[in-house]
């Protein structure tokens, strides 16, 4: 990913979008997301407890934390997406599974 990709969020931004995500987790929509057992990425079985809220749109590229931006995810997806753009991630996943071919 070329530098000039990087959507650098402003401090007030970062703040404002994760305090919106804290407030979400306590939501009952996102309880419910999260008892699917489920991560959006993998599409793994995983217990709730082990799930993640992952912005689709990361904050630090522009993302906002609000219900169509955000996703539960193992934990190996979140770290392995990091700020990664979906078409970004999609790309990594390809170039994994050409290493098995």
């Amino acid at each position: 990913m070329k530098e000039s990709e990087w959507f650098f969020s402003d401090p007030k931004h970062l703040r404002r979008e994760k305090e919106k995500a804290r407030q979400i987790r306590q939501s009952q929509w996102w309880k419910n997301l999260r008892a699917r057992n489920r991560c959006h990425y993998c599409g793994n079985t995983v217990p709730a407890r082990q799930l993640s809220m992952d912005h689709r749109i990361p904050i630090s590229r522009g993302g906002k934390s609000e219900r169509k931006n955000l996703v539960p995810s193992c934990k190996p997806c979140n770290n392995l997406k990091k700020n990664m753009m979906l078409d970004e991630w999609e790309a990594y996943l390809a170039s994994l599974d050409n290493l098995h071919d």
